[in-house]
């Protein structure tokens, strides 16, 4: 970026309007400040209005802590030598670190951008903290995606302006993830969504739709900040503010034309990127994070709980809701269709080992949807009598000779029975069962 000063800036990318920041900001709570005053110069008059921040922004570091890998990886207890002196540095100083930043996307400077490099240098030092650590869990996801589709790699810190790298991150208006996927846009991209899954949920399938959708994007509009712009608010409102705008498409031209958000929303990714580069210059340090475990994963193609996984492999129940987070309530639908199973490389072997054990395992009391029932009888005197468990066999049973690879569990699913049916039928003390032999069955 050719150096110059910060009025032929100024000029340069907000032509319609120049705007001032006051140094306040609307809330005087104690809650999380949501949005900062602006002062706009326009055609010789002059208005206030509110930019609202990045959802990202207003997240307390509390609920940034939560997640498990932070609380296993990141160590909060040693004292990094992040200090509360954030010094200060002129218009000049800012003009020359962002024009030295080696990026494709451009990197403009306003009395807007330093307003939200302040906030990230000075209230939100310390999340600027965890997210520097927090990169090692997912910058590798994020760059080998967007270097796959060749988009430029300063759009890895993209989920920072969305989701302050909160995996868990829900919005008011119902996006979900690192990336912030509306269902609807989801689905488009190839993200599954039901009562059980939500693979908005998933850094690495959510990472390469994104990478996707901000590629397609770029298609279109040829132009890096209409893209994230678009990106935060859709494309069905670029469009909109293009046209009000007669035509322009620079985003600072059609800024006055934007929801008050997405207005935020480009200032707010140039200051990430700055102060992920720069951190040091404001006496930042990232938190000491510890390297996480190997994983690996496995194709699930039958019904599994993560209480079974986590019973019989002992592995910590919380660690396998982290590592896969698309799994809304702890269940694995894979009889709908495969579905991917992320695990400690070290309790892999342990599944393969024992995954009929695993599977049928407190199968009943887990799955209590899917077990066979006998309706209760119509005729019956007493009102409100249960629906009944048939554990008694009724009628001429069958015998099922058992094949190699059979388990109780897919034996009981064939017939719509339930495993300790089978076991109580066959005077089984145990789910062991041995080719060869027969099963009796009463249907």
């Amino acid at each position: 970026m050719k150096r110059t000063n910060i009025h032929t800036l100024t000029r340069r990318w907000i032509p319609a309007a120049l705007l001032t920041v006051c140094g306040w900001f609307s809330s005087s709570t104690a809650q999380a400040q949501e949005n900062v005053n602006v002062l706009i110069h326009e055609n010789g008059t002059e208005r206030q209005e509110s930019i609202e921040l990045p959802r990202s922004m207003t997240y307390p570091l509390d609920s940034l802590l939560n997640d498990w890998k932070v609380k296993n990886y990141i160590d909060l207890s040693k004292d990094c030598s992040t200090s509360t002196d954030n010094p200060l540095f002129s218009d000049s100083t800012y003009i020359d670190r962002l024009s030295r930043m080696p990026t494709l996307m451009e990197m403009p400077y306003n009395e807007i951008v330093r307003k939200f490099i302040d906030m990230y240098t000075g209230r939100l030092r310390n999340q600027v903290a965890f997210m520097l650590s927090a990169c090692n869990f997912y910058m590798p996801i994020f760059e080998e995606a967007l270097d796959a589709y060749d988009l430029p790699l300063e759009l890895r810190y993209l989920p920072i302006i969305e989701s302050a790298l909160n995996p868990s991150a829900v919005s008011r208006a119902g996006a979900v993830g690192l990336w912030q996927f509306m269902i609807g846009t989801a689905k488009i991209y190839g993200l599954e969504s039901n009562s059980l899954v939500d693979e908005r949920r998933d850094p690495i399938k959510a990472t390469w739709a994104a990478a996707r959708y901000l590629k397609e994007m770029y298609d279109i509009y040829k132009d890096w900040n209409l893209v994230i712009a678009a990106y935060n608010c859709g494309p069905g409102t670029i469009n909109k503010a293009i046209r009000r705008a007669g035509g322009k498409t620079d985003y600072w031209e059609i800024y006055n034309y934007l929801p008050k958000e997405t207005r935020g929303y480009v200032p707010a990714f140039i200051a990430a990127n700055y102060v992920m580069t720069y951190y040091c210059k404001h006496n930042i340090c990232p938190l000491d994070t510890n390297i996480p475990d190997a994983t690996d994963t496995l194709q699930i193609t039958r019904n599994l709980h993560f209480q079974q996984i986590a019973d019989i492999c002992g592995t910590d129940i919380e660690q396998i809701k982290s590592l896969n987070p698309q799994f809304k309530k702890s269940i694995i639908p894979g009889e709908s269709k495969p579905q991917t199973l992320r695990l400690p490389l070290a309790d892999i072997s342990t599944f393969i080992d024992r995954q009929d054990t695993i599977y049928t395992h407190r199968s009943d009391e887990l799955f209590k949807n899917r077990r066979t029932v006998t309706p209760a009888d119509p005729s019956a005197k007493h009102k409100g009598s249960k629906t009944t468990v048939a554990t008694k066999g009724n009628g001429e049973p069958i015998y099922y000779k058992i094949r190699s690879g059979d388990t109780l569990g897919s034996i009981a699913q064939k017939y719509g029975v339930s495993v300790n049916q089978l076991k109580s039928w066959n005077g089984l003390s145990s789910t062991r069962i041995s080719a060869g032999k027969s099963l009796k069955i009463y249907k």
